[in-house]
Order: structure tokens, then C-alpha cells, then sequence
């Protein structure tokens, strides 16, 4: 069935919505998937070329009509929806985009036209979130952390719960995975033959750049640095050696990492992780309770933050600020200007008791070993040249 008008067009997709139970997507996508070596329903890897977040309705109308109309089930009341694609899918929508089709900036558009030069049988799979719950597919994991690479939705806010157990572990060969029962199952063969393949690492999760091109002024100098998932704001600059950033973590504007941000840390523009510095993540040390370190921050090296940081707060080199921590409190009068509404009537705070706040200096007195908690004084500024 060929539409002829904008039209016409636009009032199928509005008899679609209007379908009992029928829900517009959050977010949606068509998945190019690698499948197991050895079990081909097992999908390994989901790689999206395009990704729709509350926008193109019609688009994803278009392709479930197209799915109830070949008599597939879709029960809107589900948090996620997947579907291999067919020919007979792509013909479809691309008879009901007639009226586009000629027209430049319709990205789905064009990439259903490269999806029909390139198809195979079940290498393609239409994704679709309903809701943000938590995933029930590996092509919905891959989606989501698209969504958070993508800066579609804010880090914290998209529901992983269970990805680690729907993804497979496997090797990595060039971006590809492979199955390890199917490396075991030929090793003798493949090594023989001088097959093998090179293994980058074994993992859940693949390499932020095999999935995500980065802002023109991010810089990733190593590419097992950053887990898929990670969200990097532009000018961000993450160096080789100890720097690591995992999936759901990041940053919210250009910042130097040599450090590591763990799981749901999230750090602000213009602080500086140092060489070898660690922010705690959920199951390191703080009590389940997620990191947040502020704008213009310092990490100096091999230090480490178990409590959220507010703006302008230095950790000093070596050493840690954990919530059990008991820090001696100096300069009370500037900090109270700084922090209004804290009470700084106690001598000695711990740790968890100072998260958040601004202007802060975490040290140790080097000859009586005391941990000071006072005014910082210095103001952290990033290399403009380098971000």
C-alpha cells in the first residue's frame, strides 16, 4: 500500500495511534546484531546506526502497523518490544514514507534504504521502549546504554536493573565478540591453522568507540578507557594509564581525567581527576549511595572520594575522604559564608557529614598525621588548549 500525500500519510499514522491499547514509544531504533557463533538465537551485540528518543512517532507507527499487519502480537502493556525485520517490513514502510522518500533530513527514512541494500535474514531488529523499566532483552540493554552514550538521557536515569545477567560474557576480537564455548569448542583447529583470533579482552560490555563517535574536542587516548554506556561531555579529555570510566558514569562538561570514575559517578565541568584517583562507585564503599563530585574540582593523584563533592573542593594527593572518615574542621567562619545553610558548630565531622558541600580542602597535617577538613583557597582551572 503506497501513500501519495503528506496528508495521507500523516492521518494513517494518527488511525495507528488510535488503535485500543496502542502506546507511542519513549524511545526506539532498528539494531544491526550479532549473533552467537554456536547458538544463533543468542544475541551478543546490538549496534545502533540511529537512535529516536520521544521524537518520529510516525516512524515507529509505521513499522509496528507493519508488524500487526503480518500478525505478530505486540502487547503495549510490556516495557520494550523487539522484532526482527523482514523485507516484506522494509517494503512496507518505505511505500508508506512515498511522500518523503525524494526528501533530504528524514534519517530513518534513509536508513531503512541502506538496512534493504545491505538486509540478511535476522541481522536486523527493531527495538522499541515503552517505558523505562527494567530491560528484558539484550537489544533493549544495547538501547539503553545508548540512550546514556548518546546524551539522550541523563546519567542515573535509565533503568539497567538485570543487564549484567541478560548480557553474555565474551571475547573480543576487533569489536567483534565471540562466543568462548565456541573458541574452546575449535581452539585445537583454529590455532592449528593460524586462525585464532587476536583477543582485545573478554567482558559483557564493548568499548565505548566501537559503538559512539565522540565530540569534536573529546579525547580518548586509550579505547579501553570507556565502558559503553559512559557519557562524555564535550572537551572532556580521558588520558592513558589509571583513567577509567564505566557505564552510567561521566561527565557533565569538558573535564581531565587520569583517574577512575566508577559506576553512577558523575563529575562537573571543569574538575580534574588525577593520576590514579578513585571515585567510589555503588558497591565500593558508600553505602549504596551514588557519587556526584561538583564543578571545578581537583582529585590529586591516588586519592580517593567515598561522599558526594560540591563545587570548588580539593582532595589532596594520597589521600582518602570516605563517610567514616573523622576530619579536624579549620577555617569556619569562611566555610560558613560558603555554605549557609550547614552547621559548623563541631569541631571534628565525619566524612559523610561534609558531602556536598563547597569549597572544601581535604588534607592531612604531614607531621601529626591529623585529617583537616578546611577552606579551600586554590581555584582549579582546566588548560584551555587542551579541552
Amino acid at each position: 500500500m503506497q501513500i501519495q500525500s503528506k496528508e495521507n500519510f500523516i492521518l494513517f499514522v494518527k488511525q495507528i495511534e488510535q488503535k485500543t491499547n496502542y502506546k507511542k514509544p519513549k524511545a526506539f531504533g532498528i539494531a544491526r546484531v550479532d549473533r552467537g557463533q554456536i547458538n544463533k538465537d543468542k544475541i551478543l551485540q546490538a549496534n545502533f546506526a540511529l537512535i529516536n528518543y520521544e521524537q518520529n512517532y510516525g516512524s515507529a507507527a509505521i513499522l509496528l502497523e507493519s508488524f500487526m499487519q503480518r500478525g505478530i502480537n505486540i502487547d503495549f502493556n510490556l516495557s520494550e518490544f523487539t522484532q526482527n525485520l523482514t523485507i516484506q517490513d522494509i517494503n512496507f514502510a518505505l511505500e508508506c514514507f512515498a511522500p518523503f522518500i525524494e526528501e533530504e533530513g528524514h534519517k530513518n527514512i534513509d536508513l531503512l534504504k541502506i538496512i534493504k541494500e545491505n538486509f540478511k535474514n535476522e541481522s536486523f531488529v527493531f527495538v522499541c521502549l515503552f517505558e523505562n523499566e527494567a530491560p528484558l532483552s539484550v537489544e533493549a540493554v544495547y538501547l539503553k546504554l545508548y540512550l546514556l552514550s548518546h546524551k539522550k538521557m541523563p546519567l542515573r536515569s535509565v533503568n539497567l536493573d538485570g543487564a549484567f545477567g541478560l548480557l553474555s560474557n565474551v571475547a573480543w576480537s576487533n569489536d567483534k565478540p565471540i562466543e568462548l564455548d565456541y573458541l574452546r569448542e575449535n581452539e585445537l583447529s583454529l590455532k592449528m591453522k593460524g586462525e585464532y583470533p587476536k583477543i582485545d579482552f573478554v567482558d559483557k560490555f564493548p568499548r565505548f568507540l566501537a559503538h559512539i563517535i565522540p565530540d569534536d574536542n573529546t579525547r580518548i587516548l586509550d579505547t579501553a578507557k570507556v565502558r559503553m554506556g559512559a557519557s562524555l561531555a564535550a572537551g572532556t579529555t580521558i588520558m592513558p594509564g589509571a583513567s577509567y570510566i564505566n557505564f552510567n558514569a561521566g561527565t557533565t562538561g569538558a573535564c581531565m581525567v587520569e583517574g577512575r570514575i566508577s559506576s553512577s559517578a558523575i563529575v562537573g565541568e571543569g574538575s580534574d581527576i588525577g593520576g590514579g584517583a578513585s571515585i567510589l562507585g555503588v558497591l565500593s564503599g558508600t553505602s549504596g549511595n551514588a557519587i556526584s563530585v561538583g564543578k571545578a574540582c581537583l582529585l590529586g593523584a591516588n586519592s580517593v572520594t567515598g561522599i558526594p563533592l560540591g563545587d570548588n573542593c580539593i582532595v589532596d594527593a594520597g589521600i582518602a575522604v570516605l563517610e567514616g572518615t573523622k576530619f579536624l574542621l579549620k577555617d569556619k567562619e569562611k566555610l560558613k559564608k560558603i555554605n549557609t545553610n550547614f552547621d559548623f558548630s563541631k569541631e571534628i565531622y565525619k566524612g559523610i557529614e561534609l558531602k556536598g558541600l563547597n569549597g572544601l580542602h581535604f588534607r592531612q597535617d604531614s607531621i601529626s598525621g591529623a585529617m583537616i577538613v578546611s577552606a579551600n583557597k586554590k581555584v582549579v582551572v582546566l588548560n584551555s588548549t587542551l579541552h
